[in-house]
């Protein structure tokens, strides 16, 4: 960096600098710790630049700042810079553009799959839930934003984009290499486990999502169907305003959900009883690979009683991003509110825990050195859901409490 260069910086931190002070003394905000945070900022850009052991490329420096301020938020808040932002809007405006079929979330300092869409690239390429994703696109990820993960597997359908892949088990990473495609709304699975029994696996919460439920449990109940399984794992995507939806075609009565956030207008989600159809016995099955909207369609059943939800505790997403644009071309995805269980509990910071707890079965199981399954600690990995069968424990259990003497509905 050349001596013109480095006033220009050392004037920039100044003029941060003073500006923080003279609003401090001031008193233009009643928020003092911003100023003392842009204080200590300008402070620490200061010491970088003079005292470390080579001259720093404080575009990076100032970038990597901001991709850890976010990153301390939660694991959906992210930034992108100018470029990023960039490539983000031409690919949003592409209607063509190509999917991995991937929910990604953070743990453990890199990306992590939550859950993979069934017939989507991931799942053809062996992608299973709990994977971690070491480096995306040549990039490693201990240094990338949930958000940057998804723009770079976004793209044109039928292009590809190389992840390397750290499985249970394993040290290190395999190379995958996944082919972009344009994906579509993932059917419902359906499937009888008794002969009054009917299984429905959702694998994502699409709009229109409810409307086809309604029509399958109608057309249940005129078959001669009495009791449903709702499973609920795997499932990651679509809208919250779907979850609630479907609620409301189980629950009678009581709150759903609340939606919170410092400037966002608290709103409660209420069942309605008109719009229920399917008042006999219900289960939900869940654990770590149900997220997002999921979270919200299994709270509510948990809150409200309305059966047995069956499984694991969720993975924690279920909140609500904004795209905010900053003046040098760079973006942020920022989380702006909370969705909010019956207990008012988070379900962004505790997931949901089900009414029957059943843990996994040891080769699915991931330690972590905590038996309770109840506690917020005792979050794992999630795991590949295994097909419904007499081996799938939580799947088991819900029989078992469906066939149970004298079961009613909630």
């Amino acid at each position: 960096m050349n001596r013109t260069a480095r006033i220009g910086v050392l004037c920039v931190s100044v003029v941060i600098f003073c500006y923080a002070g003279l609003g401090h003394v001031l008193g233009r905000t009643p928020d003092d710790k911003a100023y003392k945070s842009l204080t200590v900022y300008s402070e620490v850009l200061q010491k970088i630049q003079q005292d470390y052991v080579d001259e720093p490329n404080l575009h990076l420096v100032t970038s990597g700042s901001l991709h850890g301020m976010l990153e301390s938020l939660d694991p959906q808040s992210s930034y992108l810079t100018a470029r990023e932002y960039t490539e983000y809007k031409q690919k949003q405006a592409t209607n063509a553009t190509g999917d991995a079929g991937l929910t990604l979330s953070k743990r453990f300092g890199y990306i992590i799959v939550v859950s993979v869409l069934p017939d989507s690239p991931a799942q053809k390429a062996g992608i299973h839930s709990g994977d971690i994703f070491e480096s995306v696109a040549g990039f490693t990820t201990r240094d990338m934003s949930v958000g940057q993960a998804m723009n770079f597997l976004h793209g044109q359908p039928g292009t590809g984009v190389k992840v390397g892949v750290i499985r249970r088990g394993k040290a290190d990473p395999d190379e995958v290499d996944l082919v972009r495609e344009k994906l579509g709304v993932p059917k419902i699975l359906t499937a009888k486990a008794d002969p009054d029994i009917l299984v429905l696996r959702l694998p994502s919460l699409d709009p229109g999502r409810a409307d086809e439920i309604r029509s399958r449990l109608v057309d249940a109940e005129k078959q001669g169907t009495r009791k449903v399984i709702l499973d609920l794992r795997e499932c990651g995507r679509g809208p919250v305003s779907e979850a609630i939806a479907v609620a409301r075609l189980f629950v009678p009565s009581g709150t759903l959900t609340t939606l919170r956030g410092q400037t966002v207008s608290a709103q409660v989600f209420s069942a309605e009883p008109g719009k229920v159809v399917w008042k006999a016995p219900v289960s939900v099955l869940i654990d770590a690979t149900t997220s997002g909207a999921a979270e919200v369609l299994a709270a509510a059943m948990v809150a409200n009683h309305r059966g047995d939800v069956v499984g694991e505790r969720t993975f924690g997403m279920a909140s609500e991003q904004k795209l905010i644009s900053l003046d040098d071309g760079a973006a942020l995805f920022l989380t702006v509110a909370n969705y909010y269980n019956g207990d008012g509990k988070s379900i962004l910071e505790e997931g949901v825990v089900p009414s029957e707890v059943v843990r996994a079965s040891a080769e699915d199981e991931v330690d972590t050195g905590d038996d309770d399954s109840g506690s917020a600690d005792a979050q794992k990995e999630p795991v590949l859901p295994r097909p419904l069968s007499p081996e799938d424990p939580i799947f088991r259990k819900a029989l078992e409490l469906l066939k149970a003497p004298q079961k009613k509905a909630a």
